[in-house]
């Protein structure tokens, strides 16, 4: 198996099925574009209906004979997430990719009162894999598989400010969400190793991608130039998406990956293939991430039935 081109090596997905939270663009998109390649039946959770139904005829167009469908899904609304999760009628899961996310938004609340960052990029994933999980454990070689960053360096978690009420600063608001991310699947890892279960949590991350992520900031904000400035960067320096979407397909598919891995671009964590990526230490702490998860289990009222502490 080699780590080069990986939309090459992707196994025979047929027989599985996949939900890919924001695959309306970007790397969630070609994600479940590459995962239906491959014969996996996916389900693209999205927040935009008109989008996420143009995303699935994308994938129809370019994918001959792709099992693709639309399904809602808000994660900045908990109510959204469990109408997700109860509509959900497959009688498997064996993938599901936590792909959505914001960053670097101005101060915001998601509908139940969460700061914006943290409540879609980690509670709302948090709470759809906890009511997607009976049936995560019910698919033998299931793997949930967070996408985090590169910039989860910036900031350890605050556990005594999870919504940066005292000091919103949005880049450091960002670094803990994506540490949040990696924590979670930390937590989750063990979690499962304890129980027993066969369940792969894994974590992976685009490195520099260029997406509709790095301009929704200053966008809402109208600053026009720093706009400029992002989308020069992402046509100089970035990857294009389908690099970007690599180390998650990868985390997501490839044989013998390991419960807790952290894969990315191998230049620099920035470009390049997928391969083992640095983290930082805080993101293995197994005091945070199980603070972090009894936390995030009282904020959402989602517990994981079949997992033990």
């Amino acid at each position: 198996m080699t780590q080069g081109r990986y939309t090459n090596d992707i196994p025979d997905q047929s027989g599985r099925t996949a939900v890919v939270t924001g695959a309306n663009s970007g790397i969630g998109l070609i994600t479940a574009r590459e995962l239906a390649r491959r014969g996996a039946r996916v389900l693209l959770a999205c927040r935009d209906e008109k989008r996420g139904k143009a995303a699935v005829s994308r994938i129809r167009g370019a994918v001959r004979g792709a099992d693709v469908e639309f399904a809602a899904l808000d994660l900045a609304d908990l109510s959204s997430v469990r109408e997700f999760a109860a509509a959900y009628t497959p009688d498997r899961l064996d993938l599901l990719i936590n792909n959505a996310g914001v960053m670097a938004l101005p101060y915001g609340r998601t509908a139940d009162g969460f700061e914006t960052q943290f409540g879609v990029n980690h509670l709302g994933h948090f709470a759809l894999t906890g009511l997607l999980l009976p049936k995560l454990l019910d698919t033998p070689g299931a793997r949930v598989v967070s996408v985090s960053s590169g910039l989860h360096a910036l900031s350890d978690i605050d556990m005594g400010d999870l919504n940066s009420e005292r000091n919103y600063r949005r880049w450091i608001a960002y670094g803990r969400s994506k540490t949040a991310n990696l924590l979670f699947i930390h937590e989750l890892a063990r979690r499962a190793a304890v129980a027993g279960s066969g369940l792969v949590a894994a974590a992976a991350h685009p490195g520099y991608a260029s997406t509709n992520l790095q301009t929704a900031g200053v966008r809402m904000e109208n600053r026009r130039v720093a706009e400029r400035v992002v989308q020069l960067g992402n046509r100089i320096i970035a990857q294009p998406a389908s690099a970007g979407a690599l180390p998650t397909l990868y985390a997501a598919t490839a044989p013998g990956v390991l419960p807790d891995s952290f894969t990315g671009p191998r230049f620099l964590g920035w470009r390049g293939a997928p391969a083992p990526s640095w983290r930082a230490r805080w993101t293995l702490d197994d005091v945070a991430g199980e603070r972090l998860w009894v936390a995030s289990e009282q904020l959402t009222g989602v517990t994981f039935a079949g997992l033990g502490a």
